[in-house]
């Protein structure tokens, strides 16, 4: 993994349409569509549950990932800082989520299918306190025709 090859940096907000419209003034970034999804994921101690995510992308690279907060979740805010994660494309997301926990880089969530996991996405936190995501890079496709795509129909896709 290298800065290089970084795709998106993860923002916990308290309320989807509050932020983008504060981070669309400041900074003049164009979204793409808010995207509301009942995900499976696994905690570390192996627990599976179902949680009800709100997110959307900016339309342009490196993209901003907003997360609506989700309180007794990872995806929660905070006092000091809602930047939440750094994330990373993986073309061998179990692999080298694996080489994270090595590196003392405990898995925190993951996204998962029945006993699949991880599938999808894996959180893993740094001891330093940084959150690190790896993508699977199977979703790049996707992601770049659904989004990143304005609602015009532009893209800012790489």
């Amino acid at each position: 993994m290298s800065l290089s090859e970084l795709f998106h940096v993860g923002i916990v907000v308290p309320e989807m349409e509050i932020a983008r419209g504060r981070l669309s003034s400041l900074l003049g970034v164009e979204w793409g569509p808010i995207v509301e999804s009942d995900t499976e994921v696994r905690n570390a101690s192996g627990s599976d549950e179902v949680i009800s995510l709100r997110l959307c992308y900016s339309t342009k690279a490196p993209h901003l990932e907003l997360v609506e907060e989700r309180p007794g979740t990872p995806w929660v805010c905070n006092e000091f800082s809602n930047l939440h994660h750094i994330g990373f494309f993986s073309d061998a997301l179990a692999r080298d989520a694996r080489q994270l926990e090595e590196a003392s880089c405990p898995l925190e969530i993951c996204g998962r299918a029945g006993a699949e996991a991880p599938r999808m996405f894996s959180y893993h936190r740094d001891p330093l306190g940084v959150r690190i995501e790896y993508v699977d890079a199977a979703s790049r496709a996707l992601m770049a025709d659904f989004l990143f795509k304005a609602p015009g129909g532009s893209d800012g896709a790489e």
